[in-house]
């Protein structure tokens, strides 16, 4: 290669790139330079945050407590015995915060707003003025910087008010209280707000909440884990019914009252786990698919195609909720977007037509009638320091191929995908900072989303998990998932290698097509 040119790389590459990171940046770059269509227009790079990971402020300015303050307050839920009244301060450090975004170049950031901030008593309370104002700020100062806002109206977090006056999500009487909640957020940021979504993983919260019992409202049967209430073969079901009526009731209101005067779009965000069969038998095919189903396709199937997926028919008959003619009709609406928040992916073992025995690589069972489980090797793909995440990128691609066959293609944002590191005791700060194997991930997966694009999957965003290492629920402040390093005595916020390779990621995709090699 000549003086020239070298001298040219290093320009795009940036000089303060450690030559990791470089190398890289220089491998998408050249991929770039081969096909220039690598991400379509008007591509939105961002980071993500939620309001109780993140805000801290837990009864400031008027807000109300919400279901996550109670739960973590309760010993024994959090397993550092700590909580998110202070988190990493967002609320008071929004200004702060935007200019590491600034640094970075996203384009968009992903934040849910607190329901309780702005109806602490729900519907039959005062509208929160203080909470409105936060928020009218936070949006106003993210446009000033070019920023999209992208805003979930629940990130898991409710009103305790809900949960003690209706029982939450086991009640219908929720889908009244979300649709006026829903209401004065389209009316006041509506103008501004070009992306909303319903629910952040409302399948986490059904599984979780109401079948495992380990976030709240932490209810399940004695067998599934340890709760003094409730019934993990029925509630589920039910809370999830409320959570999908609620999306298509507020999806109602803002198509009939703001999308037409302000060209906005409204969708909703799942976690979606790839299932790949554990062999090539058609009993564990059925069984991946049987775990898709009862995992992403529980919510999406009634949203876009009015009722739920055959597996999931077949095995729960009457625990079923049924949808009515007036129910069906609110359906319709569907969505205009999926969001997609996807970090590992298993294997799926069939114990419906063949006998599952415990033993090694054979994990509890997560669906019905079957188990996830790991190879002969050990795992699906890298294990990490979370016993939950493994590094395979071709779930990613496998991932949004799966939602484009089935659901024709809808309009797809990747609004979750990191990788975190344990914070131990003995952790020192040079440790997280040079976070390479963050931006392997990151490189490793969005190769495999550009290939999934690449083969015509309408992807419009790659939104990443973090901005900020922050409190990670059940796990406290344990697990560090930032492209900024926290010291959460000072809450100093120190750039990782990741912001800065992310960095020039962005500025590269940008750029590209002005570089001539």
């Amino acid at each position: 290669m000549g003086r020239s040119k070298t001298l040219l790389l290093l320009v795009v590459l940036g000089a303060n790139l450690s030559l990791f990171a470089a190398s890289y940046e220089l491998h998408n770059i050249l991929e770039a330079n081969s096909n220039s269509n690598l991400f379509p227009p008007n591509f939105l790079f961002g980071t993500a945050s939620s309001s109780y990971q993140f805000e801290g402020a837990y009864l400031a300015d008027g807000k109300g407590l919400s279901n996550w303050d109670v739960f973590s307050h309760e010993p024994g839920n959090i397993a550092d015995g700590s909580n998110g009244d202070i988190a990493v301060d967002h609320y008071h450090r929004y200004l702060e915060d935007i200019k590491l975004m600034e640094f970075i170049g996203i384009n968009t950031f992903r934040f849910s707003i607190s329901w309780a901030r702005i109806l602490p008593k729900g519907r039959f309370g005062n509208v929160n003025v203080a909470g409105i104002k936060h928020y009218d700020n936070l949006i106003n100062a993210l446009i000033g910087k070019g920023i999209q806002p992208f805003v979930s109206l629940t990130h898991y977090d409710i009103p305790q008010e809900l949960e003690d006056k209706y029982g939450g999500w086991l009640s219908p009487q929720i889908r009244q209280e979300f649709a006026y909640y829903a209401s004065i957020c389209f009316r006041y940021y509506g103008d501004r707000v070009n992306y909303w979504v319903t629910f952040n993983e409302p399948n986490i919260v059904a599984v979780r909440g109401y079948r495992s019992g380990i976030y709240p409202p932490a209810r399940c049967s004695g067998s599934f884990g340890n709760c003094s209430s409730g019934n993990s073969e029925k509630e589920p079901f039910i809370a999830a019914h409320n959570m999908i009526l609620s999306h298509a009731v507020a999806v109602d209101i803002y198509r009939t009252k703001y999308q037409e005067k302000w060209n906005g779009s409204i969708g909703i965000i799942m976690n979606a786990v790839w299932y790949e069969p554990i062999s090539n038998s058609s009993q564990d095919r059925l069984a991946a698919q049987r775990a898709q189903s009862f995992f992403t396709n529980w919510f999406l199937d009634p949203i876009l195609f009015g009722e739920y997926p055959e597996e999931m028919k077949d095995i729960l008959g009457s625990l079923l909720p049924r949808f009515s003619k007036n129910d069906l009709k609110k359906l319709k609406n569907g969505l205009d977007f999926i969001g997609i928040n996807h970090y590992t992916s298993f294997y799926a073992k069939d114990c419906l037509y063949s006998t599952c025995e415990e033993g090694p690589g054979v994990s509890k069972t997560e669906g019905y009638y079957l188990r996830t489980a790991l190879n002969s090797n050990g795992q699906i793909g890298e294990s990490t320091a979370l016993d939950w995440l493994y590094v395979y990128p071709k779930g990613m691609e496998k991932m949004v191929t799966y939602f484009k066959t089935r659901y024709n293609n809808t309009p797809m944002f990747i609004t979750e995908n990191g990788i975190g590191v344990l914070d131990q005791p003995d952790s020192n700060i040079n440790d997280f900072l040079n976070d390479y194997k963050r931006v392997e991930y990151m490189k490793s997966y969005l190769d495999s989303l550009v290939s999934a694009i690449r083969k015509g999957a309408d992807v419009r965003g790659y939104i990443t998990w973090s901005l900020l290492d922050n409190f990670e629920w059940v796990s406290g402040y344990t697990i560090r998932f930032g492209h900024y390093h926290v010291d959460y005595a000072t809450l100093k916020r120190t750039p990782k290698s990741s912001a800065k390779w992310y960095k020039d990621f962005i500025s590269n995709f940008t750029s590209f097509e002005l570089v001539k090699y």
